[in-house]
């Protein structure tokens, strides 16, 4: 039914009951938290390779997405590991070996974004 799917009934309009959306641990903040994770030209299609594959070293992710330089893979790589979202995972040998993988948050996270892109997909790209 339309009105199940209509949100702003649901949003709570006395001071106190509005903080559980507004206030500084409330819904506006967690979901701005995570848009702010995710945010970077390259962090999506990071994320979604190493969701593809279990385990990936640097050279593999660079082949797997054209245009990304050395310095923004790095860049995006050690944010996504300071967010908990990718884990890097030195093997000790010489040359260095480090592959990434996806942690218990990264993967955590990839229904939502799959649901994103179901979103997406449904609502049509020319609205």
């Amino acid at each position: 039914m339309m009105l199940d799917t209509i949100t702003h009934l649901k949003v709570p309009v006395g001071q106190e009951e509005r903080s559980v959306c507004l206030g500084p641990d409330g819904s506006v903040a967690h979901v701005t938290r995570v848009l702010k994770m995710i945010s970077g030209r390259w962090k999506l299609p990071i994320l979604f390779r190493l969701f593809a594959e279990p385990s990936m070293r640097t050279l593999q992710l660079k082949r797997d997405m054209p245009g990304i330089s050395q310095k923004m893979l790095t860049q995006h790589l050690r944010e996504l590991e300071k967010d908990g979202l990718v884990d890097r995972r030195d093997l000790g040998e010489q040359p260095p070996r480090v592959e990434y993988q996806l942690t218990e948050a990264g993967r955590a996270l990839m229904p939502v974004l799959m649901a994103a892109r179901e979103f997406s997909r449904g609502y049509g790209a020319g609205r």
